[in-house]
């Protein structure tokens, strides 16, 4: 995006590839864009399939972060990259003004990548006609609305990475693979490239670099930037969760939650009316404020969507490994407060919902 900016607006990482895979791709990558301070977390430095420092290394939880948190704070880090043991999706924390780390979602940075190639391309002129950027359908709306304001189409598609690298091929199947500028899903993955067709935590690892880089020139922070985003689109506030369908019966009672959800859809869920039902099983979608319906063009999944009055939206859909169910809440606000209030109203009828 931006080469030798790492040079020339220094920054310092603390990294850990989480006993994975990560270390010398992600060292190598660090060092021809040239960061030069680089230090790494010696407990999770080396492959180790027992992964004795942590029970899970996800770097979506905070537990898979801490060690990287601690050598951050001793090295006063401008930031922390962590990337999971196949070393394709990448966890990071940012330092704050006041010194301390901001661990980011997925989706925040995302809607942060999106941000810093979107702006830097556009003021550089090379963001190419009929840029097209893409997520998956569970990932922040907040990346829409940027994407919308540099004229980037935003191209939605089914959980799975898979999915956006079927968008890259379709461009390159017309000869317009330039046109694709980043893709991204809410589960820390992220690509900004045509020549890989998954996600890759050596590019993230390249962007979020050059972002902090960037960050030091504006003369501000990645939590500072957040803000400004949310103040400038709305607080669209994200929370996951899982419900657990246990014992014998537990895919035939997902199962029922799911029928019910399809054949019999609320009106109304946390006090808020259901302007429009997407249901990706039947592919259709029902605009019901005005009343009408179209064809989704995506292939069929077991999942519902519903987008509710006042900008807050749901999805339910069955895991597809697991005996769990995930709802994926947004709420859009003018402030944070509110968005949580809604997020916690959220929280509580999809438990009704799902008979928990």
């Amino acid at each position: 995006m931006e080469p030798g900016i790492c040079r020339e607006y220094p920054i310092r990482v603390a990294y850990s590839p989480l006993n994975g895979t990560g270390r010398e791709p992600v060292l190598r990558i660090m060092r021809d864009i040239g960061v030069s301070e680089v230090c790494v977390v010696a407990e999770q430095e080396m492959p180790d399939g027992d992964f004795p420092t942590c029970t899970y290394p996800n770097p979506e939880t905070k537990e898979a972060l801490a060690l990287g948190l601690k050598l951050a704070e001793e090295k006063r880090a401008d930031l922390l990259i962590a990337t999971d043991p196949d070393c394709d999706r990448a966890g990071v924390a940012f330092r704050d003004r006041d010194g301390g780390y901001r661990i980011l979602s997925g989706n925040e940075i995302g809607v942060l990548l999106l941000w810093y190639i979107c702006s830097r391309r556009f003021a550089k002129g090379t963001l190419p006609k009929g840029a097209v950027a893409v997520e998956s359908l569970v990932s922040t709306e907040l990346a829409g609305e940027i994407a919308r304001a540099y004229e980037v189409e935003m191209r939605r598609v089914l959980t799975g990475f898979k999915y956006i690298g079927e968008q890259i091929l379709r461009l390159e199947e017309k000869g317009e693979e330039e046109r694709f500028i980043f893709g991204f899903e809410e589960s820390c993955g992220y690509l900004s490239g045509s020549y890989v067709r998954d996600k890759d935590a050596v590019n993230a690892s390249l962007l979020l670099c050059e972002l902090a880089s960037r960050l030091k020139v504006e003369g501000t922070t990645a939590p500072e930037l957040m803000e400004s985003l949310f103040e400038k689109y709305g607080y669209y506030l994200s929370r996951v969760e899982s419900f657990e369908f246990a014992g014998l019966d537990g895919k035939e009672k997902m199962a029922r939650v799911m029928s019910g959800l399809h054949e019999n859809p609320p009106r109304e869920i946390a006090g808020f009316r259901v302007l429009c039902l997407s249901d990706y099983k039947t592919g259709l979608k029902t605009d019901r404020a005005k009343g009408a319906q179209e064809e989704i063009d995506l292939p069929s999944s077991d999942m519902v969507e519903f987008s509710l009055e006042g900008g807050a939206s749901l999805i339910i859909r069955p895991s597809g490994t697991e005996p769990k169910m995930k709802a994926y809440m947004t709420a859009k606000e003018k402030t944070e407060a509110a968005s949580l209030v809604v997020l916690e109203s959220l929280s509580s009828a999809v438990k009704e919902l799902l008979g928990f």
